[in-house]
Order: structure tokens, then sequence, then C-alpha cells
């Protein structure tokens, strides 16, 4: 039985492989007969798709200059507006030094502390604790008062002469300008902490015309409290100096002598450092015979 199941399968195997070969000789004959067709198929598609190639390049050629023109006309305005803008810069450089622009930081904050003083800096708002709870709610404000009132308006020439001195140090560099400004500073924010502040937040007598009376401080204090600190920060920093390098006495003749072209040697000079030839012996002797 082992031997009949034996030449049973090979029988069926090599019928398989005869049908398998039959199969691939039959696929072989077959895209042999449909080689030259494909060939001719294949280069219809070169050809069509080389023609398209063509006309789209020819249609997309018009594009694309107009596109590299609109690239080179944008590359020269903006170096033309690099160069504008490096030709600014340095001008202004040149015009808005250090010491300048900290002198127009001090006439800024002189010119907002004149404006604070004519700005509500107080009032009371009425009926606060019932309020609370509404947030888009405000509760009602009475005895509303400027800034200027509580002292007089005493800061007003105060930051006339820290404008005066700005404007003084804006034309010549002057470091005793900038302790002015910073003494300036110092007695406007003491006023405004001294006087304004415990003003700012008594009720007064709304306390006893109304329930709930509270007083709160508003813009025009910390608007004025701000400037104040300008003018410290800017008469410090103008006294200090920190964008400008000494140089001492060493240093100068230093960078002199780097700068100093070396003169040349005369001839004298130049034969005198020449080294002298070593004599032979006999030539000393000759020289030291009588």
């Amino acid at each position: 039985m082992i031997a009949a199941a034996r030449r049973w399968i090979g029988v069926v195997l090599a019928g398989a492989a005869k049908r398998t070969r039959q199969v691939d000789r039959a696929l072989a004959e077959r895209i042999e007969r449909l080689r030259p067709v494909l060939a001719r198929h294949l280069q219809r598609v070169r050809q069509l798709a080389t023609r398209g190639a063509k006309e789209l390049g020819r249609r997309l050629r018009p594009l694309a200059v107009r596109l590299l023109r609109g690239f080179s006309r944008g590359e020269r305005l903006l170096l033309r507006m690099a160069a504008v803008s490096t030709r600014t810069a340095t001008r202004a450089s040149a015009t808005l030094t250090p010491a300048r622009a900290i002198a127009v930081v001090i006439l800024a904050s002189a010119v907002c502390l004149v404006v604070s003083q004519f700005v509500t800096y107080s009032s009371v708002e009425i009926g606060q604790p019932g309020y609370a709870g509404l947030p888009a709610a405000a509760p009602p404000t009475v005895g509303a008062e400027s800034a200027g009132e509580a002292h007089s308006y005493v800061l007003v020439p105060l930051a006339l002469l820290a404008a005066i001195a700005a404007a003084m140090a804006m034309r010549a560099e002057r470091r005793g300008l900038g302790r002015v400004v910073f003494v300036i500073g110092a007695l406007c924010a003491a006023l405004i902490l001294i006087v304004d502040l415990p003003a700012g937040l008594d009720a007064g007598a709304e306390s006893s015309r109304f329930s709930g009376a509270t007083a709160v401080l508003q813009d025009g204090f910390y608007a004025e409290l701000a400037a104040a600190a300008g003018l410290l920060f800017g008469g410090l920093l103008y006294y200090a100096r920190p964008c400008r390098i000494r140089i001492n006495l060493s240093g100068r003749v230093a960078s002199a002598r780097r700068r100093r072209r070396r003169r040349r040697d005369s001839s004298p000079r130049r034969a005198a450092r020449r080294p002298s030839r070593p004599r032979s012996g006999a030539a000393s002797a000759r020289a030291s015979r009588p």
C-alpha cells in the first residue's frame, strides 16, 4: 500500500508540474504576442506626455516669468528699504544719544505728572457691600476729587522744573541735572504718599450722609505715582550714565601709542644697530702689529 500511495503521489505531482509548464508556456506566448502592442501603447503615452508637458510649459512660462520678475522687484525693494532703514537708524543713533533718550523719558514723565493733576484720583462709593456679588453692576460714586486739589497743585511747578531740567539735559549733558530731577521725583513721590494717599482713602463727610460709603483710589492716583517713579528712575539713570565708558589717562596714552606711526630710523642709527661681522685671527694679528 505504501508503494502504491507513493506512485499515486508521484503521478499527481508529475501531472501538476506538466500543467504548470503548459500554463507558463501559454503565458509566455501571450506576453510575446502582446509585447509589440504594449510597446506601441507606451510610445503613444510617452508622446502624449511629452506634448502635454511642452504645452503646459508653454502656457506656464509667462506666469513663471512674471513671478520671477515679481521676486526680483521685491528683492530690490527690500534692499532699498534695508539701506534706507540703515541710514535712518545711523542718523537716529547719532542724534538720539542715550543721554538724550533718558532726557526724553524724564520730559514724558513730567508731562504725565502735569496731566495727572487734573484727573480724578479719589471718589466715594455708596453701598459697596451690596454690589459685591454683582459683577455687571458698579456702585454709584460721589465726591470725586482731582489729584491737584489734595495738595493745591503743588506738583505742577515741580513737574515744570523737571521738564526744564530735561530740556537742558537734551542740549548739554550735565550730571547735576540728574540730581535735580531725582530730588524732584523724590519730593513728588513723598508728597503723593504722605498727602494724597491718606486723603484719597478718607471718606470724610460722605460717610455720615450715606450708609456703606467707602473711599477708593482712582486712576489719577496711580498715574501721578507712576509719573513720579519715572522722574526718580530717569534722574538716577541720567546721573549714573551706564552707557558712557570712561577712559583713564593710561588707557588714552596706550591708545595714542597704538595709533601713532613709528618713525623710520636714520642711517647712523641703522648702522649702529647693524651687527658687526666676526674678525678672523690673522686679521686681528695684522691689526695688532705696530
